[in-house]
């Protein structure tokens, strides 16, 4: 397995964290939920640092390396100030409540819920 994460500091772009959650409602969910070889892909944001990225959990490298939709990087204006790729040592799934992950976050959550 393979990991990726991605930030944008947002100082220099049109967009804001609440734009961007508009875009995961309105389109990026739905597109990355049918990308080859990606198992779990969940967007962050860290408003107080004005920051927005993502953390993507691959089934391989090479599905990593494949040419993916580049969504946010146009929209922000501009490729992610940080990107680290890695090599997962290990997984593990605890003991939780949710039977999904899929639908879940801010962005998809109903508001005050």
């Amino acid at each position: 397995m393979h990991a990726v994460i991605v930030w944008w500091d947002l100082e220099d772009s049109r967009q804001t964290i609440e734009s961007l959650r508009g875009f995961l409602r309105d389109e990026a969910v739905e597109r990355f939920s049918h990308v080859p070889g990606l198992r779990l892909k969940f967007w962050i944001s860290d408003a107080a640092a004005d920051r927005w990225g993502a953390v993507l959990l691959w089934e391989s490298r090479q599905a990593a390396q494949a040419v993916l939709p580049n969504l946010a990087a146009p929209l922000i204006g501009y490729a992610p100030t940080e990107r680290h790729a890695f090599d997962v040592e290990a997984t593990v799934e605890g003991e939780f409540a949710l039977a999904a992950l899929a639908g879940r976050g801010l962005a998809l959550e109903p508001a005050g819920s």
